[in-house]
This record gives structure tokens, C-alpha cells and sequence, in this order.
């Protein structure tokens, strides 16, 4: 506790009125002067003591406890630091900073460490800096030390700015201690345009940079795309070039740029950049043909033109084959059917060609039906929705097409009502797993009227119909995928006969599966990131799979185990150790997941820096100096008190000492008040009047 005391003024009056008096009675006393002589100073002196006693003066004395400079440490731990030795030049130089303050009397230490900011926010470091002082009394910072690589994305863009901050810890000086070399060598890939959509089966355009600093001015880079090369090539570098890929399915497709390695890096970690495409197809083109009018055909017409993504193109052929009554072939629709530009010339523009209840009535030739069967191993999808015709002479599977669908008639047509089930696989298969309802025991749902039988020669069994009996078939064919549905009444669900059922879901479903929707895979491997784990998803139509193989982006690789959700999907959960790209595997199945940013803002810009934080500093009266290689705790500048001059040298830097204190009592004393004060002022009154009176008798 120290005592320190002083005069303090209560006025009777307020200033102003005490200024005017005295400047009344100084003109007063100057007046007589040449009169009176000298004795006007004992007017001067009464004008003194009533204005004295006016004031009020008192003897104030308060008892002071000293409180303690503080000095923030900031330092700076985000994942910039961790490359080369940065690290170690951090926790030599903290320790050497903490030592020399310790040893410094009256000084408190704040001490904050920065980590990656939220989302991709980089190095907040100025924001913690606020953090930290945000209770602290400006007038008791005495300084501030950051030890940081200088990427601190939130430093002030100019002096105006930096003014503004260094005033928030009132002439607080701010050292920045550098770590890392001044002569760095690194590579990076920057994406300076990247799509986030892209249409299936078009080529988008990436814009990429290949930045680099002690490099050769090329380097060779490689493309992948969902871990497959498409390619490598050698590019100029620190010069944006354009790179088209092919968006090849719909859902994401994960875009890696990796460029090769320099000698001595900083950091591997910005040698491969990763973009998620998500794929959507520009329009789905649908063929649909109908053999003959039924009540099932507007079904089909209805479900496919209320999909805005859907272009159909329907025929339908209005008599039907027995009826012979010598009408041209070319007359049995009600445009001319072209069936040479839609099964020769354009067949391969088509997604989708669905045949309902058709029977080969010499409309097409032999020949179109084999250009189906190639459209469909190449990457073609058909669906058949079969009627009693398929079980007729007329049937499709006496066509080259047989050679394609993974079910033969029997020749038996079944009137029997019956309620469509799932089959084993069918339990399994995404088409079919979860429609509305289907998790009873027997479905709730209504009848159909007719099965046609057949012997399914391969391909999954998903519906069932009466005594087991296969009612949808899906079936892989090379590259292209077929669908069998062996019943033409499905639109009884349409109708709600007997309450209906899910035709819009089994529909849409069977045919969005032909045209590769990656939900509805039967063979999967996904992967998702939510709430710092990665959530995977195993879908198969076998046993139980093995463990998921995830290798983490440092390499690290780890055996996720599955366990059963429902039949056919199996989930595991991994938590995140670090952001990047990811890598999973199981069997042949690959997937990938990207956690946090895909290209992280820490690692754009790796180099140390002793810019961004010079404007901070300089307003402040501070410095930014580089830590020297060798040993920190020798290289670490020394730490000294400046109460006055410069607040830095060529091997110290200064703090400015505060001198705060808190108040823990006060006694006061008055001077010249009550009758004292007033006995002054009467007797310097008489003085004047006693002078004054002998001098004016002396005079006369």
C-alpha cells in the first residue's frame, strides 16, 4: 500500500464565477495603483484569500495498491505452424518469452493460443488478441508479444485499420516473433475456378494454378477422378491453365489435381487439390412404345411426363396383331412410326426405352432388335413391361432381344388375384427395400389380376408373385442394365383397387435404377461427414461385408468395422483426426469424403511472413523480427522496460510500463475554510482599510 497525497478543490462557486471575480478585482487593484501605490498590493492580497476560501481548497491523501502491467502472449498454433520446425521454434521461443517475463517485477501474464478458425477462417490471431484483452483496462497493457508465423488472415489490410486496433490497447506496443526460414521452397495447387455442378457426360472446365517458389518454372501434374487417373501432364507453373474433365455419372464425382513434389517442401498437404462435382443429367430421354392401347398405358405416360428431367418420346401401335385386316404397317400408329431414326440413327441418344405390352408384329425388323440388344450392352437401359403377349409366338424373347432378358416365358398366363411380396433379394435391393409398406409381415397392398410365367435365367428377383413366382426381374447386362416386370397391372395400384399401392415409388424407382441413380446401387460404398465423424455406408446383396479400409490424408490407414442397419445396408462411424481427403475401400468399391474445407485456407499460403503484421506493429511503436535458427532461447530478443524513446533494438524489445493502481482509501483535510478563512479575509480587509485611510489623511 503507498500513500500519496495533494491538494484537491471543492469551489463554493463555480469556476467560472471565481475567474470573473478575479479578473474584476485585478482590474480594480490595477486602477488604483497609480493612485494609492504599493498598499494596493494589500488589496491584491484580501482579492487572494477571498477567493481562496471561495475555492475550498483541501488536503486529499489516498492510499494506493499498485496493480500489475499486463503483457499479452499470443501464439500461434494453427497448421501452418506444424511444418518444417516451426513447432519447435514456437515452443523454444514461448518458453524464452514466459522465463523474461516471470523475472520482470510487477508483471502479469495473459498468454492465448490461436488454432484454425471456424469453418475456413484461417488464423483469427488479432481476434484472439481482442479476446484476450477484452476485460483488461487499456492504461494497464504494457505491451504485447505474438509468436506466429505471420499468416494471420485477420491482420489489418492498411494503417488506417491497424491505427484502429493498436488504439484499442491505448500505445501498447505489439512484437511479432517469426518463426520459419526466409527462404522457403513449396508447391501448391489453387483452384481459381471450380464448378460445383456439372451435366453427365459433358466435359466441364476447371481453372487451376500451379504456384510454386524455388521450383523449375514446371511441374508434372496428375488428374483423377473418383481415385481413377484420367491422365498427366507437364504445365508451366505460376500461370492459370484451364482443364476440362468429363462429369461421368450423376451424384458427386470427386476431382483430384495433385502436382509432383519439389525437394525439401514445407508441406505435401497443398500438392493435391479435391473438388466435389456434383453430377445432374441435363434431360433424360425416354422411349416409350406401346404395343397396344390398355389401361396401363396412361400409367406409364403419366409417371414419365410428370418428371420435369424426363423427355418422352411415346408411340403407341393402335391395333393389335391378330387383327388382320390389310393395314399398312407404316399406318399402325397415329404418326408415322420412324423406326429407322429412332432404332438405328439416334438409338444411342435415348436413356431409357421401355416396352409396353409389345409384341413383334413386323414393325421392327430383326435387325433393330439386335441394334437394342448392342445399345443395351453398351451402356443402354430397357424395361419391359409384359402382358399375356410376352407368353405369345409374338413374344420379345423370340427376337434377338432374347439374348438380353434375364427371364423366358413359359407359355402360362395366370388370372389368379394375387398381392405382389418382396423375395430375399428383394428385401435387400434398394429398388424395393424400403417402399411404403413393405416392412409388414405381408404388405397391406392391393391385388393384381394377371402373372405371366416365366423361367428367370439370371438377374435379382425383387417381386414376387403367387407361389414364389418371379414378377420383377433386374438384371446387369455387360454395361447396360434390363428390367422385367412380368404383369401389365401395375395401374390397379394407379386406381386404388383394394387400396392400391406404391406404383409411383416401384416405378420411378425401377426406373431410375436403369439409369444408374447411385442411391439406388445395388453394390455401394458411401461415405458422409457429420458432426466431426465420418459416417459410412456399405450397401450389398451378399453376407455381411468386411471391414472398411479408410486411409486418412497423412496416409494413416484404419479397419472400420460394419454392423447391420436393415437388410442389405450395413453402417460404421470413424471420427475425424484430421481435415483433407479421405479414401475408403471395400472390395473393389471405392469412395471418398472430404472433411473440412477441400482445400484449406492455412494451406494456400504456407510461406512465413513478416508483412501482414508490420502495419500492426508500426502504429503501435512495436516490431516484427524473425526468430534466428539455432537455439530460441538465445535467439529470443531480450524483453526490457522502456519507460521513454524507442520500444525496440537490434536485440531487445520494450514493453511500456503502466504504473495502475487501485484506490483503497482516501482522507481529506480543508484548507482556509469556516472562521480561519473568514478571519483572513476580514483582517486583510482591514489592512486595506487602515492603509488607506492613513495615506489619503497623509496626503491632505
Amino acid at each position: 500500500m503507498v500513500a500519496a497525497s495533494g491538494i484537491d478543490f471543492a469551489p463554493f462557486l463555480p469556476w467560472q464565477a471565481l475567474a470573473v471575480l478575479s479578473v474584476i478585482g485585478l482590474a480594480l487593484c490595477l486602477a488604483g495603483w497609480r493612485a494609492l501605490g504599493p498598499i494596493v498590493l494589500l488589496r491584491v492580497l484580501a482579492l487572494g484569500l477571498l477567493l481562496l476560501g471561495l475555492a475550498n481548497p483541501s488536503l486529499v491523501t489516498e492510499n494506493r495498491e499498485k496493480l500489475k502491467d499486463i503483457v499479452a502472449v499470443v501464439v500461434d498454433r494453427s497448421s501452418s505452424q506444424t511444418l518444417a520446425d516451426r513447432r519447435t521454434q514456437t515452443d523454444a521461443a514461448s518458453a524464452a518469452v514466459m522465463r523474461q517475463l516471470e523475472a520482470l517485477p510487477n508483471v502479469e501474464t495473459r498468454v492465448v493460443e490461436v488454432k484454425d478458425g471456424a469453418g475456413d477462417e484461417g488464423t483469427q490471431l488479432v481476434g484472439a488478441l481482442g479476446g484476450l484483452l477484452a476485460d483488461a483496462p487499456a492504461g494497464r497493457v504494457a505491451g504485447v508479444i505474438a509468436i506466429t508465423d505471420g499468416v494471420a488472415h485477420d491482420a489489418p489490410a492498411n494503417a488506417a485499420a491497424a491505427g484502429e486496433v493498436a488504439a484499442s490497447f491505448a500505445g501498447a506496443p505489439f512484437h511479432a516473433l517469426v518463426t520459419g526460414r526466409s527462404q522457403e521452397v513449396d508447391r501448391r495447387v489453387a483452384l481459381t475456378q471450380a464448378p460445383r455442378f456439372g451435366i453427365v457426360g459433358k466435359d466441364m472446365m476447371i481453372r487451376a494454378e500451379i504456384v510454386e517458389r524455388g521450383g523449375p518454372g514446371t511441374a508434372r501434374v496428375t488428374l483423377r477422378r473418383d481415385g481413377l487417373a484420367l491422365g498427366a501432364a507437364t504445365l508451366a507453373t505460376n500461370r492459370p491453365v484451364d482443364i476440362p474433365v468429363r462429369v461421368d455419372h450423376a451424384g458427386p464425382n470427386v476431382i483430384e489435381i495433385e502436382v509432383e513434389p519439389l525437394p525439401g517442401e514445407l508441406t505435401l498437404a497443398n500438392n493435391r487439390a479435391v473438388l466435389t462435382v456434383e453430377g445432374v443429367r441435363e434431360k433424360l430421354r425416354v422411349l416409350l412404345v406401346s404395343g397396344e392401347p390398355h389401361p396401363g398405358e396412361r400409367t406409364w405416360r403419366n409417371l414419365l411426363k410428370s418428371d420435369a428431367s424426363v423427355d418422352l418420346v411415346h408411340f403407341t401401335i393402335l391395333r393389335p396383331p391378330e387383327k388382320q385386316d390389310g393395314v399398312p404397317i407404316n399406318e399402325l400408329s397415329l404418326i408415322p412410326f420412324p423406326t429407322r431414326e429412332l432404332f438405328q440413327q439416334k438409338i444411342r441418344d435415348f436413356d431409357l426405352i421401355i416396352f409396353d405390352r409389345y409384341a413383334n408384329q413386323s414393325v421392327l425388323p430383326s435387325a433393330y432388335y439386335q441394334n437394342i440388344a448392342n445399345y443395351v450392352r453398351n451402356g443402354g437401359a430397357l424395361l419391359v413391361s409384359a402382358g399375356p403377349e410376352y407368353a405369345s409366338p409374338t413374344s420379345l424373347a423370340r427376337t434377338p432381344l432374347a439374348a438380353v432378358l434375364p427371364a423366358m416365358p413359359d407359355g402360362q398366363v395366370s388370372e389368379t388375384p394375387y398381392r405382389p411380396a418382396l423375395s430375399e433379394p428383394g428385401k435387400r435391393h434398394p429398388v424395393t427395400r424400403d417402399l411404403p409398406g413393405a416392412d409388414a409381415a405381408e404388405p397391406d397392398w392391393g391385388s393384381w389380376g394377371r402373372l405371366v410365367g416365366a423361367s428367370v435365367d439370371r438377374g435379382a428377383v425383387v417381386l414376387d408373385g403367387p407361389d414364389n413366382k418371379p414378377l420383377l426381374v433386374l438384371q446387369r447386362e455387360q454395361r447396360g442394365r434390363v428390367a422385367l416386370l412380368l404383369s401389365d397391372h401395375a395401374w390397379l395400384w394407379a386406381r386404388n383397387f383394394q387400396g392400391g399401392g406404391p406404383y409411383l415409388d416401384l416405378l420411378r424407382r425401377v426406373s431410375h435404377w436403369l439409369m444408374r441413380e447411385p442411391q439406388l446401387e445395388e453394390e455401394a460404398l458411401r461415405a458422409e461427414t457429420r458432426g466431426g465423424e465420418i459416417r459410412i455406408t456399405r450397401q450389398t446383396m451378399g453376407d455381411a461385408p468386411e471391414p472398411v479400409l479408410v486411409t486418412a490424408p497423412d496416409g494413416v490407414e484404419t479397419s472400420i468395422p460394419l454392423t447391420l442397419r436393415k437388410p442389405g445396408e450395413y453402417v460404421g462411424v470413424m471420427p475425424v483426426g484430421r481435415q483433407g481427403l479421405y479414401r475408403l475401400r471395400s472390395g473393389d468399391l471405392l469412395a471418398f469424403v472430404a472433411t473440412g474445407p477441400q482445400n484449406p485456407r492455412e494451406l494456400a499460403d504456407v510461406f512465413s511472413d513478416e508483412t501482414r503484421l508490420r502495419p500492426l506493429a508500426g502504429a503501435s511503436g512495436g516490431d516484427v523480427r524473425r526468430l534466428q535458427p539455432g537455439d530460441q532461447s538465445l535467439a529470443t530478443p531480450r524483453i526490457m522496460m522502456a519507460r521513454s524513446g524507442p520500444l525496440s533494438g537490434p536485440d531487445w524489445i520494450g514493453l511500456r510500463p503502466r504504473d495502475g493502481h487501485v484506490v483503497r482509501g482516501v482522507s481529506s483535510i480543508p484548507l482556509g475554510v469556516g472562521f480561519a478563512a473568514l478571519g483572513l479575509a476580514l483582517g486583510a480587509l482591514l489592512l486595506v482599510w487602515v492603509g488607506e485611510g492613513r495615506r489619503s489623511r497623509a496626503r491632505s
